[in-house]
């Protein structure tokens, strides 16, 4: 079916809603999207899915948390969790560029100021998608909320001027969140709209992997921001990093399923089989029937894991005073993330090349795409090197030293 025969299908869609969790509508746009990605994979287009956020406005995909009487879908957080793995399972690019939406719908969850959160969680209902403009890689304080990005005060309001790398998904988005420092080196953030004056934002992302994220860089060239728009940031809270983290493993887990459907389509696709076989169909023999049950294995341990630790942070969440988050309840979620890191991202990486073993010379074909897999989970792992929260859970578990959960993640 043609990327343009896939546009018309997915245009007879109509949502009566917010999509919700296991409903017809979200099966249906999962399918779409899934099939728009396998399209562009067989043309061998770059062509990134804006048609894919389209749905997902028109859907609401993005309001899932949101409690039902505030037009969302009433979600908990592993329900969010649930869905993101199919939806990663369907394209994992799309998947990973609404990690930075959903991060900040948390965010506006717990703000304690009530007005300010029903404003912003109105643009969430009605299906707006929210962006990251985060990171520096020219900073050398990673870890630490000081940005070479400044907000400096203009009459009633203010300037931004920076450059943010690694804005995953904000190409797709109608709003970016900000962080910048002001003169006086206090932390803050300004949410505003992606179309405004000044903010450009460049498809310039050239990894190996997770290509169509829009991973590109944000300029803010002198960009007006409104008072009210501006966020001054409380270090003194506990923050709540460890749901990036775990975001991360989703797509993940949903990459996985997606292997194991591959490794099932390429046995049965196959009619020869090797001199040394067992059997005289590759459907047949043992030893494919073994990876592949390994394969199956893997993906759903990995899924099982983020599920767990999924309901680690919605233990805190829903425990949280005012918007204040628990110190122990989001170090333990932080934990559970970083064990489920440790043992998925080996896994993954495990299972992307052990895929090969299935289908001889002839799976390493180009027009099969299998490589994907392992470039995209090689790319999703390295957010964060596995070492790192290894040695830390030791610590943990030896000497009781808590990991740092204040982490940066984009």
């Amino acid at each position: 079916m043609s990327i343009q025969n896939q546009l018309n299908e997915a245009s007879s869609l109509t949502f009566n809603g917010p999509v919700k969790v296991d409903s017809p509508e979200l099966d249906q746009l999962i399918d779409v999207i899934a099939k728009e990605a396998e399209e562009r994979r067989n043309a061998g287009s770059e062509e990134l899915p804006y048609h894919a956020f389209d749905l997902i406005r028109q859907s609401r995909l993005g309001a899932l948390r949101l409690p039902v009487e505030l037009g969302g879908g009433g979600a908990s957080i592993r329900d969010l969790f649930y869905v993101l793995i199919r939806l990663a399972e369907a394209d994992p690019d799309v998947a990973h560029s609404l990690r930075a939406h959903y991060w900040q719908v948390e965010e506006i969850l717990r703000n304690p100021d009530k007005e300010r959160r029903e404003q912003l969680l109105g643009i969430v209902a009605k299906g707006d998608i929210i962006g990251n403009a985060f990171t520096e890689i020219s900073s050398k304080n990673v870890g630490h909320l000081i940005f070479e990005t400044t907000l400096t005060q203009d009459g009633e309001g203010y300037r931004l001027n920076g450059t943010k790398y690694f804005s995953t998904g904000t190409i797709y988005s109608d709003w970016v969140i900000v962080m910048a420092s002001t003169p006086e080196g206090k932390p803050v953030s300004a949410f505003i709209p992606t179309n405004r004056d000044g903010v450009i934002i460049e498809d310039d992302w050239d990894g190996i992997g997770q290509k169509l994220t829009g991973s590109g860089t944000t300029r803010l060239n002198n960009v007006y921001v409104n008072r009210e728009e501006v966020t001054f940031i409380d270090e003194t809270k506990t923050p709540f990093n460890s749901f990036l983290q775990l975001y991360l493993q989703g797509v993940i887990a949903g990459i996985l399923r997606n292997v194991v459907t591959d490794a099932k389509a390429l046995v049965h696709g196959r009619s020869r089989t090797f001199t040394f076989a067992s059997a005289d169909t590759p459907a047949a023999d043992p030893l494919l029937q073994q990876i592949i049950g390994q394969l199956s294995s893997s993906a759903f341990a990995a899924e099982a894991l983020v599920l767990a630790a999924a309901d680690a942070l919605d233990i805190a969440v829903n425990e949280a005073v005012n918007g204040e988050i628990d110190f122990d309840l989001s170090h333990e979620a932080s934990l559970r993330a970083a064990q489920a890191k440790v043992i998925i991202d080996h896994l993954a990486l495990q299972a992307a090349t052990l895929l090969f073993e299935v289908g001889g010379a002839s799976a390493t074909r180009q027009s099969k795409h299998f490589d994907r897999h392992w470039r995209n989970i090689r790319t999703l792992a390295s957010h964060n090197p596995i070492a790192y929260k290894a040695r830390a859970i030791g610590d943990y578990v030896v000497n009781g030293t808590k990991l740092p959960i204040r982490e940066v993640y984009f």
